[in-house]
């Protein structure tokens, strides 16, 4: 059986960084208030006229640099991201003219937050039947273009940032599995609120989020509990053979709730919300580079990934790194 094994990963942030302190003379808030509520200190903020692919050049040169492969080695591009840089082409073929790696297949796919779970998913799916040998999955974000930089109950949460990383054909387990769900019934609680076909709105900041946080909180912390069981259930393992949970990170409280359900103690969850913010699509990917180049995540070791987001939509996987 053919399975995809993780040869390299990369990451990139903006340099400008807005801390909460920076927050207070904006907004109605405090820095005690956001991280207590959110875990939040800090989050990058792109630089005028940096775009998501060039964030996302970034991140994916060093994953393929960690690879020890050349950006012309690439045959397959799978890009999350809910903020594109244009309408088309897609940022998977900005970027793969950037990289040089013409003919090919690339595209970006749009699930919010799960969007890097998304384009892994598909990837692995490639890689596992032959399709292709060395694929690249991307996760970037440019939220900070339509945040609401008035609305305290967003301002405060989200960020800018690119995780990538390499996918290659290995005769033993690397992504043991993959698990995609979405519910459009909760698609009111949070969203972007203008588009192309809609028509872009007038009465608030153009195409800026909009989020009734207690309910979104409330869906994910049960939603998430049953993906990690059934990720679980489906490899026929139990809580305890997870070395590390690599968790979106969008809010402490559901970090933790998440660490708590699988029993895992916080010295086995990376966590960077504090020092990132929630960057939607990059947010698992940055985590992941995080802890990988800093040696808390180890070859041989279980992880468990996950994420949710608007739409809503979510996703898992279990990988042995």
């Amino acid at each position: 059986m053919l399975y995809s094994r993780i040869t390299g990963t990369g990451s990139h942030l903006p340099e400008k960084m807005l801390t909460n302190f920076d927050l207070e003379k904006m907004v109605d808030t405090t820095d005690e208030w956001i991280r207590t509520r959110t875990g939040i200190e800090r989050r990058h903020i792109a630089a005028d006229g940096e775009t998501t692919v060039d964030l996302a050049e970034h991140a994916a040169r060093r994953a393929i640099e960690a690879a020890g492969l050349k950006p012309e080695d690439i045959d397959f591009i799978a890009f999350g991201t809910t903020t594109p840089d244009l309408v088309f082409p897609n940022c998977g073929t900005l970027l793969q003219q950037r990289l040089g790696c013409r003919g090919a297949p690339a595209f970006s796919l749009e699930t919010a937050c799960a969007g890097f779970m998304y384009a892994l998913s598909i990837a692995d799916k490639y890689v596992r039947c032959g399709d292709s040998k060395r694929a690249l999955v991307v996760g970037a974000e440019t939220l900070s273009r339509i945040t609401d930089w008035t609305d305290r109950s967003t301002a405060i949460l989200f960020a800018d940032g690119a995780g990538a990383l390499v996918l290659e054909p290995a005769a033993q387990a690397g992504i043991l599995s993959t698990h995609l769900h979405s519910d459009g019934f909760y698609k009111d609680l949070l969203y972007c609120g203008s588009g192309v076909s809609k028509g872009f709105g007038t009465s608030r900041p153009l195409m800026s989020i909009s989020m009734v946080g207690s309910e979104v909180f409330k869906v994910a912390v049960t939603t998430l509990g049953k993906a990690v069981d059934e990720t679980l259930t489906v490899n026929q393992l139990g809580r305890e053979h997870i070395d590390w949970l690599v968790p979106h990170q969008a809010n402490i409280r559901i970090i933790h709730a998440m660490a708590k359900k699988l029993e895992l103690p916080l010295e086995r969850v990376v966590v960077t919300v504090q020092d990132h913010g929630n960057t939607s699509a990059a947010s698992v990917p940055l985590a992941l580079d995080v802890a990988i180049r800093d040696g808390r995540i180890k070859r041989g070791d279980l992880l468990l990934l996950e994420a949710f987001g608007g739409g809503f939509t979510w996703g898992s996987a279990l990988v042995r790194y």
